[in-house]
């Protein structure tokens, strides 16, 4: 089969793979029908994400058919049509029953490795290094997909794959940035970035009543997304000082609450922030915390910081901002399963249009490698690149 293959910092392949097959009586395969670029792949095709290999299958966002299953008695069948959690959840784990299903303590099979790193083992992901468990992807003609009587969820009759591929990761992510925030209704928020979680962000706070939404892109594509999106303001720090922009639209009160769409690819290399982020990349050369050192700055006294953006490291934050101003920080991966049936509902209702992101598509996955650099260098207006195979 055909997939996009991993081979080095920048260099993304469509190559010929072995299918797969069934490993474990809880597997199914999927043909694969869409699936997508997520801006987290962008971290692995610039080296910023350790325990790659050359030839992984890349791909965490993806949807499709069952064509075969583990065992007779699956809870799937053949010819089901799924979305799939990035995250694999085996259902049984304290974790899981907590419904803690993007911490789960046993679906990484280098669990160990993981835990070296950050004190405990995290959940497998698909198509994300070997830190995750190192399984192959969705970017391709077909996936395993293990565990599987846990994570996919059947799409429901009459929704179009553009409407589900999102609940596999960027709806989600973007719903639990915004129910991180705990809005109640009338809120100011603030959002860093506006790629898809930022949009999927903007949106959900919108639904959750959030009174004044903020923006903060670069890329007029994005800002005028944004404002679609929900946003009642969008800065530009290219040209203008967040900073005081902020204070200027809250009053000098700052945000109820912020949220860090951007993680380590933020980029700023003005004032004492700037000069942060330097050293830091000159140290390690992949954290880039400028975007959430602004956040911290920003957002009021006894207000929450959101944290979605993928960081793979250390990144030096300014707890003295953290302690002195009562700040609330909640972070992690997404607990994808949790809001399933949920944020369908609301596409099924037309509350939530998942599709309005989606800039390019294409059903040749050979086209994958240009339109990785597209995305990557934000190019013909790229936002989201969905594939129709």
């Amino acid at each position: 089969m055909r997939a996009l293959c991993w081979n080095g910092k920048n260099d993304i392949r469509c190559e010929t793979v072995p299918d797969p097959s069934i490993e474990d009586r809880r597997d199914v395969i999927l043909r694969v029908t869409a699936c997508a670029i997520c801006g987290s792949d962008l971290h692995l095709m610039d080296g910023q994400m350790p325990t790659m290999e050359r030839g992984d299958v890349l791909g965490h966002e993806f949807m499709g058919e069952v064509v075969e299953v583990g065992s007779p008695d699956h809870v799937l069948k053949k010819g089901d049509r799924v979305v799939v959690p990035f995250n694999i959840n085996c259902g049984e784990c304290r974790m899981c029953r907590m419904g803690n299903w993007a911490s789960c303590l046993r679906s990484n099979p280098n669990g160990e490795m993981a835990a070296k790193q950050f004190g405990y083992p995290t959940a497998g992901l698909f198509g994300y290094s070997h830190l995750t468990g190192g399984f192959a992807g969705g970017q391709a003609e077909y996936v395993r997909v293990p565990m599987a009587d846990v994570g996919p969820m059947k799409v429901p009759d009459g929704m179009s794959d553009e409407q589900a591929l999102f609940l596999s990761d960027i709806l989600p992510t973007g719903w639990q940035a915004a129910a991180y925030c705990e809005l109640k209704g009338g809120e100011t928020v603030a959002i860093w970035g506006a790629g898809p979680v930022g949009l999927f962000a903007i949106k959900s706070a919108a639904v959750m009543g959030a009174e004044i939404i903020i923006a903060i892109e670069t890329v007029a594509e994005r800002q005028s997304l944004a404002r679609l999106a929900g946003a009642t303001h969008v800065i530009d720090p290219s040209t203008e000082d967040v900073m005081e922009r902020i204070k200027d639209i809250t009053r000098n009160e700052g945000p109820d609450a912020v949220i860090d769409c951007v993680g380590m690819e933020s980029d700023g290399h003005h004032g004492v922030l700037g000069a942060i982020s330097t050293i830091q990349e000159k140290l390690t050369s992949t954290q880039r915390p400028f975007a959430l050192q602004q956040m911290i700055q920003a957002v009021r006294n006894s207000g929450i910081v959101s944290v979605p953006g993928v960081y793979g490291g250390p990144v030096p934050v300014n707890m003295g901002a953290v302690v002195q101003k009562g700040l609330t920080i909640r972070s992690g991966q997404t607990h994808v399963k949790r809001w399933l049936d949920e944020l369908t509902g609301y596409i099924e209702r037309g509350t939530i249009d998942p599709t309005f992101l989606i800039t390019h598509r294409s059903s040749d996955l050979a086209q994958g490698p240009d339109l990785y650099k597209t995305f990557r260098d934000k190019q013909d207006g790229c936002v989201k690149v969905v594939f129709h195979l």
